[in-house]
Parts: C-alpha cells; structure tokens; sequence
C-alpha cells in the first residue's frame, strides 16, 4: 500500500514539473529548435558598389583656323604727287607699282633701319614700300601701332655705263659720264638707282638728249651711241 502512494506520489511530482517547464517555454524562453534552426552569423555584410560614373566624353579640339590680327588703321596717302612703290625699303630697290596722287594705301609694316613703310598695293595681293621722306607722302594714323622689322633681302646695284667717246650728263640727277677713254679709272660707269633716266651728249651743241634708259637692279646699261649717231663698242 506504502509503495503505491510512492509511486503515485512521484508521478504526481513529475506532472506538476512538467506543467511549470511548458509554462516557462510559453512565457518566452530559449527554444532549442529556434536555436539550432536560425544560426546567427558572424560574417561582415559587404557593402554595396558604387554605380560607376559615366565617362567623360572629350571636347573634340576645335578646327576653325585662328582669326587673322585686325590690320593697322595706319594709311599713307598721295598727297602732292605720284608716289613710286618700290621692291623694299630704299630707292635702290626695282619699282614695283605706282600709288597715283589722292590714292592711299593700308600700312602693314615699318623697317627699323629707315622711314620707310611696307604697304599692300591698291587693288592686289602685293606688298610693297614707300618713302615717308617725300613731300609727296601723307600718313594717317599711329604709326606706333605698326609692327616694325629688318627687309635683309637687299638690293642689286645697277649701273650706267657711257661706251661712247663723248662726255655724257645723265638727268634727272646730273649725274656726269665721262667718255670711255677713263675706262681705266671707272669714270665712265656710275652706279643708279633703278629708274628712267635721259642720257645728254655735252659735245655736241644745245647738248641733245641721246636716249631715254630705263635701269632695272642689277643691270648695266651701256651708252653705245652718241649724239651724232655714231655707234661704239664696249672695251
């Protein structure tokens, strides 16, 4: 009888602590199937990558040819007479064009080493150079604002030679031409300046105008013939 109230005893015992251990499961406590079921993890979320940012696209190098500098407002003018434009920058240079009186022409340059101003010939792809040293020439503007540099191209020499054996005087410049009996001592030969110039024979009465020459850089111009006809030969 004593053991049977023993083992009701402990069967009642082990009723009343299970009730408290699914009470305790229900009032939130640690379920072994969640536990082994969900692991937590212990790996370091990588984050995101950036988009990547669109490429630049290069502005294309332009190909529009740089605007030419603005020419000088700088003029020369015809002012009391026709005005020789000449190869360069001196009287010894070829004569080139021909700035009529009241014309005028755009300056462009200036030589350093005169007053000479570069121009582009009237009504052509030309430059050319006009003496500011004539009366004949006017200048509008400043001529500050031009550029100024060296022509090197230098001139060729021209001559006149008198073969003849009469003294000779050339004009417009009076230059005097002795016969070709000085050839020794270069009397007869006298360096110009490229021009037209009037040969005169001085033994000869009223002293005719034996020709008219026109003397190029570089060339020799021979007088062969003087005022009475008579034909010479250079020595």
């Amino acid at each position: 009888m004593r053991t049977s109230r023993t083992v009701v005893l402990a069967l009642l015992i082990s009723l009343i602590a299970q009730g408290c251990f699914f009470a305790r499961i229900r009032n939130g406590g640690t379920s072994f199937a969640q536990t082994e079921s969900s692991p937590v993890s212990t790996s370091t979320p990588q984050p995101e990558s950036p988009a990547p940012l669109p490429t630049a696209t290069p502005i294309p190098a332009s190909t529009q040819l740089p605007k030419p500098e603005p020419l000088s407002s700088v003029r020369v003018i015809a002012s009391e007479g026709n005005l020789y434009i000449r190869r360069g920058p001196g009287t010894e240079y070829n004569r080139i064009g021909l700035l009529k009186k009241g014309e005028s022409a755009q300056v462009i340059g200036q030589d350093v080493l005169s007053k000479w101003v570069q121009v582009i010939i009237p009504n052509t792809e030309y430059t050319g150079w006009i003496s500011l040293l004539t009366p004949f020439t006017k200048l509008e503007g400043n001529l500050k604002l031009v550029e100024s540099f060296t022509f090197t191209d230098w001139p060729e020499p021209a001559y006149i030679k008198n073969c003849t054996e009469h003294d000779l005087i050339i004009g417009p410049n009076e230059l005097y031409l002795y016969n070709l009996f000085t050839n020794s001592r270069y009397l007869n030969e006298v360096q110009v300046d490229p021009g037209v110039y009037d040969i005169y024979d001085l033994f000869l009465p009223d002293e005719p105008k034996i020709q008219t020459v026109d003397v190029q850089e570089g060339e020799t111009v021979y007088i062969t013939v003087d005022g009475n006809g008579t034909e010479h030969l250079c020595p």
